[in-house]
This record gives structure tokens, C-alpha cells and sequence, in this order.
């Protein structure tokens, strides 16, 4: 599987089909709104000419926006749906490291163990440990460098015949000695899941992953003909898409055969983020960069790619199979994702790095300190209506704030609030951290006018100031 990914502020890339020729490319908004965001992605579809694609986003830990657009399928014109099923491609390949490092959290295997332990034939086996399969140091060779299907990959191969024929050879490089793509590592991290596990893969993924995280559409390598699911299709030298050839069985399963909504996917980021599926020492060592033989950092750890934007940790990874393209990128410290799936193999269209560029708004080298209670939007519009009011729920205020809102200013306060009435919308522009506090900028949208606030909330999910200006 094609693993793509460009950085955060590329540009979008010229797409394939005829449709975006003599078009303006849309605006981006300047900052995260949903409807704005809904409208971008909704133009950019029809400017690249996309046969659909599948979108969710998360911000400050909650699915903001999950929808689809454009067609899952063009032969019966079904329209892509919020949880439309699409292939993963290389994303799949998170989901294998993290289904080794639940075994590790068992106690039945350790990521040091050697290959020899599992398939004692293969090139190097007792020096190629399951870590660097895992990062993409061990030397062991691509068996899919291309990207377009040829004529080995429609023909069924059987996994364990694959790992022989590619990892039975001549390594690229010593283990560890260098960073190389190699979807063959990940064939055999599958079958070590299920050596260990005595489960299929797919089924270890059902039971501790998706079941947990709530993924209720996603499947490995899906062999029945399911109508829900989109079809890939593949335009070819600027003409019209046309169906796309799969590639066979036995050629994608713990390395891209991951098939789930944007939806799924998005769940999949919240739990991982929240810590609901791997404990802090496993998420650790899937989201820290790999050190090489000489010492050298690659900005790749299990699975994901591991950047920084702004100062801020982004993780991420790409994927391509025949017919699909798909990008999962989170911000662990904005609790926030975006996921975009596309039914059609052409170049990328940029849409998920510019979104994640516009949840990105926190100051350089600062990671957002964890807050317990709701998100700051909601935090941010009850406490409007509790003005609005006259009454406080004191209990949810820092001492300094609760003394500083006086009874005589709540009750000067409240008329000119309550006459704004119920903002039209209520927009988080930024999260950042001051002093060991949370400070979300908010505004507030009314039929009137707009206002803003800064949300200042310590950890224990008080809130220490929020004050309303004119904005």
C-alpha cells in the first residue's frame, strides 16, 4: 500500500481529472466553522472532480462534522453517507502497531521480541525485532512500491506465502541501519497477532479495538457485497473515473486492509487520544519518533508519522489502495482530528491538511494542559445562559471569579445579555495555555451582533474567567 502524506502547509496538489481545469480553487476560511468547513470541503469535491469522499471532524474532543459527499457509487448513484465504508489503505497500519502493543500491555509478547521467534526461516529473523517491523527499519522489502495494481497483485496469495517470498531474500539494509516504507514488516505483524492472540486478525481488531472505540462500520479485508460500502474507481491520463481493479486477496489484510467510515476512524482517534485503548506507556512508543543504528531520529514512530506544526505534535498517516485514498491526522493536545476518505484513486486533494491547519492554532512548544468536564464550547454557552439568568452555579467557578461576579454586577449584566437571546452560533477560534490554564477563545454569534470571550479553565474543570466583550 502507497502511504502519501504531505506536510501541513502543502499545497493542494493538481488533481487528475478534467473538472478542475479553468476553476478558481475555493477559499479556505480563516478560521475552524463548521458551516464555512462544510462549504470548503462541498467545493473543493466538485472543483477536483472527486466521485465522493467521506469526511469527520474532532475538535476539543467531540465529533464536530461528519459527512458525505459526492457518490459512493457512480453505477447506481448512491451518495456517499456519514458512514459510508471506505479502504483505508496504509492507515490500517496504526491498528496492527496498536494490536501489538495490546499483546505487550497482556504480557504475551514483548516489541524487542525477535522475528525468529514467530517465523525462525525469514532473512535475519533472530536479528529483525518486532519494533523495527513495526517503525520500518527492518530491512525487509516492499512487496507493493508501486502505485498502480500489477499483474502479481490480481492473483490470490496466500499472507504466509507473500511473507516467505519477500522477507525470505535479500534484505535492503542492515535492521535499523535506515528508514524504509515496507508493507511486508506489517504481513508479518498480522500473523504475530494471530499466533500470539489464536484469534484472526481481523477478529482481534473487532474485539479490542473497534468494539471499544465504538467502530461500528469497520471490517478487514470485507469479502461479502456489502451496498452500504463505496466503490473505487481510478481515472486514468485526465479521463472520466473508471472502476478500479482490486488488488487480490491476500495482498492487503494488517498492512491496508482496513475498510471504515470517516466516522469510525475519527472514533478510533478520540479513544486513542483519551487512553481507552492503549494504557500512556504503549501510546508513548506508537507516537515517538524511532532512533536508527547511528543515533539519527526519523520522524516515524508505530504506524504513524510524527511531526510538529506550529510546535505543536502532529501524528499522521496516509493511505492508497486501488481505487481509495484516505488521511487520518490528529492534534493530541487540541483533542482534536480530521479524517478524509476518498473512492477515487487520483492525487491528493490537500483537503485534510488544510483542515487540520485551521484546528492547529496553538502557540508554539506548548502542549494544552487536560481539563475534566465538557468542551469549552458548552462550557462557554451554559455559563451564557446562566447570566443571561441571573443565577451562577458558583460551583463550577474559581474562587477569584465567583467573588469578582458580584451580585450587583449579575444583575446589571443579565437584561443586556438576555436581550442578545440564543446565539445563531458559538465558535471556538483557538485553544491555547497560560499559567497551567486552558484559554479557548470563544465567540458568539447573535442576530444582533457578535461577542467574545476568553475561557480561562484550570484542570480540575473550574471556570477561573470569562468575560463577554463586543466583537
Amino acid at each position: 500500500m502507497r502511504s502519501f502524506l504531505p506536510g501541513l502547509a502543502a499545497l493542494v496538489s493538481l488533481s487528475l481529472s478534467t473538472p478542475s481545469f479553468g476553476q478558481s480553487k475555493p477559499e479556505l476560511p480563516d478560521h475552524f466553522e463548521v458551516e464555512a468547513v462544510d462549504a470548503y470541503v462541498g467545493q473543493m469535491v466538485k472543483l477536483k472532480g472527486l466521485t465522493g469522499l467521506g469526511l469527520a471532524v474532532v475538535q476539543d474532543g467531540r465529533i464536530v462534522l461528519a459527512k458525505g459527499y459526492g457518490k459512493r457509487s457512480l453505477q447506481t448513484g448512491a451518495p456517499v453517507e456519514p458512514e459510508t465504508s471506505f479502504a483505508a489503505g496504509s492507515v490500517t497500519k496504526q491498528f496492527a502497531c496498536a494490536c501489538i502493543l495490546l499483546l505487550r500491555e497482556d504480557g504475551k509478547l514483548s516489541i524487542d521480541d525477535k522475528v525468529s521467534k514467530y517465523f525462525p526461516d525469514l532473512t535475519s529473523a533472530a536479528e529483525v525485532s518486532l519494533y523495527q517491523l513495526m517503525t520500518h527499519t527492518s530491512g525487509y522489502p516492499d512487496y507493493y512500491p508501486l502505485d498502480f495494481v500489477d499483474r502479481r497483485l490480481t492473483r490470490p496469495i496466500a499472507v504466509d506465502t507473500l511473507i516467505r517470498q519477500y522477507a525470505g531474500g535479500k534484505l535492503d539494509f542492515p535492521p535499523g541501519a535506515r528508514w524504509s516504507y515496507s508493507n511486508t514488516g506489517y504481513m508479518i505483524l498480522g500473523r504475530v497477532v494471530e499466533k500470539v492472540s489464536g484469534l484472526p486478525f481481523g477478529e482481534f481488531l473487532r474485539k479490542r479495538i473497534f468494539e471499544p472505540a465504538g467502530m461500528g462500520h469497520a471490517s478487514l479485508d470485507p469479502t461479502d457485497s456489502n451496498p452500504d460500502r463505496a466503490s473505487g474507481y481510478l481515472p486514468f491520463a485526465l479521463g472520466a473515473p473508471e472502476p478500479a481493479v482490486p488488488e487480490s486477496t491476500g495482498w492487503l489484510y494488517a498492512a491496508g486492509g482496513l475498510w471504515a467510515s470517516a466516522s469510525d476512524i475519527a472514533r478510533w482517534d478520540l479513544a486513542l487520544m483519551a487512553g481507552r485503548i492503549l494504557k500512556p506507556e504503549s501510546l508513548l512508543i506508537m507516537t515517538s519518533p524511532v532512533t536508527l543504528n547511528d543515533g539519527r531520529l526519523k520522524d516515524y514512530g508505530c504506524g504513524l508519522n510524527v511531526s510538529r506544526a506550529s510546535g505543536v505534535k502532529v501524528l499522521s498517516h496516509g493511505g492508497a489502495v486501488s481505487g481509495f485514498r484516505a488521511t487520518n491526522i490528529l492534534i493530541p493536545s487540541a483533542r482534536s482530528a480530521v479524517v478524509v476518505l476518498i473512492n477515487d484513486e487520483q492525487s491528493d486533494p490537500g483537503i485534510a491538511q488544510s483542515l487540520a491547519g485551521l484546528l492547529n492554532r496553538l502557540p508554539a512548544t506548548v502542549d494544552l494542559p487536560v481539563i475534566a468536564g465538557p468542551p469549552a464550547k458548552q462550557v462557554a454557552l451554559e455559563f451564557l445562559h446562566q447570566m443571561q439568568s441571573g443565577e451562577l452555579d458558583r460551583s463550577k467557578l474559581g474562587d477569584e471569579f465567583s467573588a469578582y461576579l458580584t451580585v450587583e454586577r449579575i444583575k446589571a449584566a443579565a437584561p443586556r445579555l438576555k436581550a442578545l437571546g440564543e446565539p445563531d452560533r458559538v465558535d471556538v477560534l483557538s485553544v491555547s495555555e497560560r499559567g497551567g490554564l486552558e484559554v479557548a477563545s470563544i465567540r458568539m454569534t447573535f442576530a444582533s451582533g457578535v461577542i467574545k470571550g476568553l475561557l480561562y479553565r484550570s484542570t480540575d474543570g473550574k471556570i477561573q474567567q470569562l468575560l463577554f466583550d463586543k466583537g
